[in-house]
């Protein structure tokens, strides 16, 4: 998945409890519509980074997308420091990596990338055959940012296409990452973490761990917690200190939890790129846009690599996506609101 806005908003996330937070609590934090440029042309709402809230454990971004007709179509673009995790609920998504993964990911399905030091991907909807309409996309995109040991590692590509169930009191759940109520998901992460898709009815009780943050959004129906509605779209911030989640869920509600335990490093992210300095993030770009231009065999030993079936001759998926310029000041921190 990449940020394809056109001027991308610099993103300093200050270290975990430097801030005064601590303990269980409720905020609702909007979802914001942000319009992508390129070949996609499409609208995602954004719940993760937020000015006042920019990680939740290390997840560090996350976009939804959908429900719709527009196939996504999306170049090869650049990460650095960062899991990607793509979830999609509805639709069919091609990636492609510099790695030499070439995979169809399907709902129920999950992609973890891991960029490490640099790496780039593309994205695309599998369409259908000649004369049939695009089947309706829906998903998740999100981002794990990398702790400062992983964050320099090679980068690594994997799919689980079955991924374990949990279920107590009132639900059920995919567990994406890490583990929910004794169920530990497959997939390599390498900061304590969570993230599990939620099917619930009525009343609910999820295990957690205390030690970890949470956010929750919904995607389908409704959910009270703590006497307060969370309605689908915005990201309801749970803090830390919980060891269950009581939920009344109205009739098929379907919510992303995710969590992790507080990331004590500050990052700082633009465009694709999680680092920690605007040299960093300056450093990352002139090398994607130094690739550029290079003979083919070049260019596959260069920083990012090459995502094959782009190249030259290659019709409407030719080319990449180029970098925006970074604004005219240096990147300066965001911090978190006092009391979140």
């Amino acid at each position: 998945m990449t940020n394809l806005e056109i001027a991308p908003q610099q993103e300093v996330c200050p270290p975990a409890g430097t801030d005064g937070t601590s303990g269980p609590c409720l905020q609702l934090w909007p979802q914001r519509e942000v319009p992508l440029g390129g070949v996609r042309a499409m609208n995602v709402q954004r719940t993760l980074p937020q000015r006042g809230l920019p990680t939740i454990g290390a997840w560090c971004f996350l976009d939804s997308f959908g429900p719709d007709r527009t196939a996504m179509s999306v170049l090869p673009h650049p990460h650095i420091g960062l899991q990607t995790v793509t979830w999609p609920l509805a639709g069919h998504i091609r990636h492609r990596d510099s790695v030499g993964s070439d995979v169809v990911v399907r709902p129920g399905e999950l992609n973890i990338m891991t960029a490490g030091h640099g790496v780039s991907h593309s994205e695309f909807a599998v369409l259908p055959p000649a004369g049939e309409a695009l089947p309706v996309q829906r998903g998740l995109q999100l981002w794990v940012a990398l702790p400062e040991g992983e964050r320099h590692r090679q980068p690594a590509f994997e799919q689980h296409r079955r991924l374990p169930r949990a279920s107590g009191q009132g639900f059920t759940a995919t567990v994406m990452v890490g583990e929910l109520a004794g169920v530990a998901s497959p997939a390599t992460m390498y900061s304590p973490i969570v993230g599990a898709d939620v099917s619930c009815s009525g009343s609910a009780v999820l295990p957690l761990n205390a030690e970890f943050e949470h956010g929750v959004l919904v995607l389908d129906g409704g959910l009270a917690v703590d006497g307060q509605e969370v309605p689908p779209g915005p990201l309801g911030y749970l803090g830390t200190g919980r060891t269950e989640l009581l939920v009344r869920a109205l009739p098929g509600t379907r919510f992303l939890l995710i969590g992790g335990e507080p990331f004590q490093e500050e990052l700082l992210m633009w465009w694709n790129f999680v680092g920690r300095t605007h040299d960093e993030v300056e450093q990352a770009r002139s090398d994607w846009e130094a690739q550029a231009g290079l003979p083919e065999t070049e260019e596959a030993a260069a920083r990012y690599g090459v995502v094959r079936g782009h190249g030259p001759g290659a019709g409407p998926e030719a080319g990449r996506i180029p970098a925006p310029p970074l604004p005219g000041v240096r990147l300066t921190p965001r911090k978190r609101l006092q009391g979140n």
